[in-house]
């Protein structure tokens, strides 16, 4: 099951806007990545639509994703997904090893992910048994209103 995907688009806040009217959700600035906006949709399972600039890239910063931007060869892909899997971290950990590809456990504050690069470029935030309940609480629309609204506040009064 998705739960969130991100997408680079050349006008993230328009598309964010027509989004939101198309799913009768609602969107919001995404602080993260500056020009970025989220549309959140109503239902039980946390779907959102992250929208980025078209020239952004996801990289595996040192400790967790960071956002690179600008005229850069593209290496990694601005596309990611929240997937809710049925397995372990330590089965996909197995997996990733086998594979050679980076996993790490995550603490994004309001939640907790597996990041699991495809290929060392391809994102996806995994969501075992374990993780999926927290996740899906703070999607809750309220829940992000308020996240969103305290995180804006905390990047102002920086």
């Amino acid at each position: 099951m998705f739960h969130h995907i991100s997408v680079a688009v050349n006008d993230p806040s328009h598309v964010s806007n027509v989004l939101a009217e198309v799913l009768q959700g609602r969107r919001f600035p995404f602080p993260v990545h500056e020009g970025s906006y989220m549309v959140v949709n109503n239902d039980d399972y946390g779907t959102a639509i992250e929208l980025l600039p078209a020239d952004t890239q996801l990289i595996p910063d040192l400790q967790e994703v960071g956002f690179s931007s600008g005229n850069i060869p593209q290496t990694f892909l601005s596309v990611h997904a929240a997937i809710s899997v049925s397995i372990s971290q330590e089965e996909i950990e197995q997996i990733a090893y086998r594979e050679g590809w980076l996993v790490r456990f995550c603490d994004r504050g309001p939640f907790k992910v597996i990041e699991f690069w495809v290929e060392n470029k391809f994102l996806i935030e995994l969501l075992t048994p374990a993780l999926v309940n927290e996740y899906l609480q703070f999607t809750k629309p309220e829940n992000f209103e308020a996240f969103f609204n305290q995180t804006a506040l905390d990047l102002v009064e920086a």
